[in-house]
């Protein structure tokens, strides 16, 4: 089991940038896929992100295509989520995730049932 623990959320204006991060421990970090989720008050958790266990492969949903950025750092065990240009609607709390089996890359049909760990979450609020 690996632990994992966000930070970085907080409350921002549209347009402005945050960056969210993960620590884990425990598990062998560097050969799982990462991903991160969102849950939005009365919504399902839903994909944003993931990242191989080998960096070069990331996968993003439409809404935030080209806006974040989830990156990895090996040596510090830390997975990230650069967000740009937030909007209102990016509001949620967001939710890292490990892969629950080693050495695979997770795509856009990745599901919450795909991971075995979580974090605790971390809130972001975009107000207009």
């Amino acid at each position: 089991q690996v632990q994992l623990v966000e930070s970085g959320g907080g409350l921002v204006q549209a347009g402005d940038s945050l960056r969210l991060s993960c620590a884990a421990s425990g598990r062998t970090f560097s050969t799982y896929a990462m991903g991160w989720f969102r849950q939005a008050p009365g919504k399902e958790r839903e994909f944003v992100a993931t990242i191989g266990w080998r960096e070069i492969s990331t996968y993003y949903a439409d809404s935030v295509k080209g806006r974040f950025t989830i990156s990895r750092d090996r040596a510090k065990n830390t997975v990230y989520l650069q967000m740009t240009s937030l909007k209102p609607e990016d509001t949620a709390v967001y939710y890292c995730a490990a892969d629950s089996k080693p050495f695979r890359t997770l795509t856009t049909s990745a599901v919450t049932t795909d991971f075995g760990s979580w974090g605790q979450g971390t809130q972001v609020t975009v107000s207009s």
